[in-house]
């Protein structure tokens, strides 16, 4: 891109983080002292309000990035992220959204240790939570770093992608530690309007420049692809061998069951006074996904049909780049004023959906440090909201620092790909001791504790033994090679593991369950009776 329209975007850059520091301002005059405020926002918003904070959470980088670059690279399969991630949906609004809210007050722990014994059941859960946190955010990060090293002409490792990393998250730091909830809420109130409507331009762009007839943009997409009418159907990425079949599965069980278990969707619940204003939340919330991931399905094959998997793999390996470039194409190509002008507005866009995402991922993340760890560990007697609020500013400190250290080295992975990885940690750690805690009356600490690190550890152990990290010139580390399991997704065997674990770890423990406390849990879950 000519300095000109380089300039131009940068421009719009710089008004996204003015417009979401104005916001922070104005939501941190207000006092954040109480534990409430900061992590819930008061629980005054609105259901439509919080079913487009809900989308703004949801619709990350990987989303609109990667998703579509998946399906420009591998068509059919880079389908299955779209469909996986709305999905998921039907089984938060099914299973967990309204008992969440009447269960908890800020944090997953909430929900299990209404009925454990607390310190065991919060350690264990705010470490997940942590966890998985850190693995969203480094998607994010590496989303960021793509976009500003195709603005800039450099490769995903040259020193502008590196230092935006910093950066992004030093602005994540910023929007929680000064605004809290209120001000994270509204950013992504914002972002969402602004994602919805780029893409929805973009969409209806591409459909027109084909006559608004789908199939000879797939026609187009699969003759331009190399792999003619195969580009079309399933296999391309996750067809051939064993392995890649059970990646295919492994990757969507973890996209479908994951979300329930992600900390910073599972905070969001709190951020409205009532349960069925969550369910109601929920509601917004699909609708306004589902049009989206419908519209990144048309922006992957619009990408591969007039942009080409070539010229999209050239500017970025992993895909992570194919929206801005079809922007670019949509306008007028490479050095015409009005694609430089619609690549602006579409890099903006994004790079404002990343600084939401981060935001939201960083709060529940620093909320799981303060209420559950810090919490549980701390001395009696010397806990009080305010210190709780102002150990959280910090833990989003160290959650930035590892953040950004861990995107640094990931930057040549697709986002949506590394947010796979933190979908299946989810699912595999997270899901199990909730559904048990809501559900199983025999459920006891042990088996809370248990269902925890047994799908958490055989997680993280099974990504660091994988091709991901090892073994190919894809990998985190390709001069090693110590892959050891053949699946780049661990869902298809984590997810199980941390099941069984829970179930293995309550029938063996000495301990009773509280027939009491799980009568007041189960009441309170379906009425609401006694919800905070």
């Amino acid at each position: 891109m000519s300095g000109s329209h380089q300039t131009l975007t940068l421009l719009l850059f710089s008004a996204v983080v003015a417009v979401t520091l104005a916001i922070t301002s104005w939501a941190g005059r207000r006092r954040h002292g109480t534990a409430e405020e900061f992590y819930a926002g008061g629980r005054l918003f609105s259901p439509m309000e919080n079913g487009f904070a809900i989308a703004g959470d949801y619709m990350s980088a990987a989303s609109f990035l990667g998703i579509s670059g998946l399906i420009a690279l591998f068509g059919y399969d880079g389908m299955l992220y779209s469909v996986g991630f709305l999905v998921a949906w039907l089984v938060v609004l099914l299973l967990v959204a309204e008992l969440v809210r009447n269960c908890g007050r800020f944090t997953l722990a909430d929900v299990v240790a209404a009925r454990m014994r607390e310190r065991p059941v919060r350690i264990a859960a705010g470490f997940s939570s942590v966890t998985v946190s850190v693995l969203y955010l480094v998607a994010q990060m590496v989303g960021a770093g793509s976009l500003v090293a195709l603005l800039l002409g450099g490769g995903t490792s040259s020193v502008a992608s590196s230092w935006t990393v910093v950066g992004v998250g030093a602005l994540m730091v910023v929007y929680v530690s000064c605004g809290g909830m209120r001000a994270t809420t509204w950013i992504q109130i914002v972002k969402a309007v602004l994602l919805m409507g780029g893409a929805l331009a973009l969409t209806a762009l591409v459909l027109v420049r084909f006559g608004g007839d789908p199939g000879a943009m797939l026609s187009s997409a699969a003759e331009r692809s190399g792999h003619g009418r195969d580009f079309l159907a399933p296999g391309l990425r996750y067809g051939g061998d064993w392995t890649h079949r059970l990646d295919f599965m492994s990757l969507g069980l973890a996209l479908v069951l994951g979300t329930a278990g992600l900390p910073h969707i599972l905070s969001r619940f709190y951020t409205v006074p009532t349960a069925r204003a969550a369910r109601r939340s929920v509601v917004w919330s699909v609708g306004l996904i589902g049009g989206f991931y419908l519209m990144t399905i048309v922006l992957g094959f619009g990408a591969a049909a007039l942009v080409g998997p070539d010229a999209v793999r050239m500017s970025n390996a992993a895909g992570n780049t194919a929206v801005p470039l079809l922007a670019m194409e949509l306008g007028g190509g490479a050095g015409s004023s009005g694609g430089a002008a619609l690549f602006a507005l579409v890099a903006a866009v994004a790079f404002a959906t990343i600084l939401a995402v981060v935001a939201g991922i960083t709060l529940a993340s620093s909320a799981s440090v303060a209420h559950d760890l810090y919490a549980s560990l701390s001395k009696r007697g010397r806990r009080g909201a305010y210190r709780e609020v102002g150990v959280a500013r910090v833990a989003s400190v160290g959650i930035g620092a590892v953040a950004i250290g861990l995107g640094l080295l990931a930057q040549e992975l697709n986002v949506a790909f590394l947010v796979g990885l933190a979908f299946a940690v989810a699912a595999s750690a997270n899901l199990p001791v909730l559904l048990y805690a809501l559900f199983w009356r025999r459920f006891t600490t042990r088996g809370a504790v248990w269902s925890v690190y047994g799908g958490l550890v055989p997680a993280i152990a099974l990504v660091v033994l994988s091709p991901v990290v090892s073994g190919g010139p894809g990998a985190l580390f390709p001069g090693l090679d110590f892959a050891l399991f053949p699946l780049e997704n661990p869902g298809l065997v984590s997810i199980p593991l941390g099941f069984l674990a829970g179930w293995i770890g309550t029938v063996t423990s000495r301990e009773r369950a509280d027939e009491a406390r799980y009568a007041e849990t189960e009441v309170r879950a379906l009425t609401g009776a006694g919800a905070v």
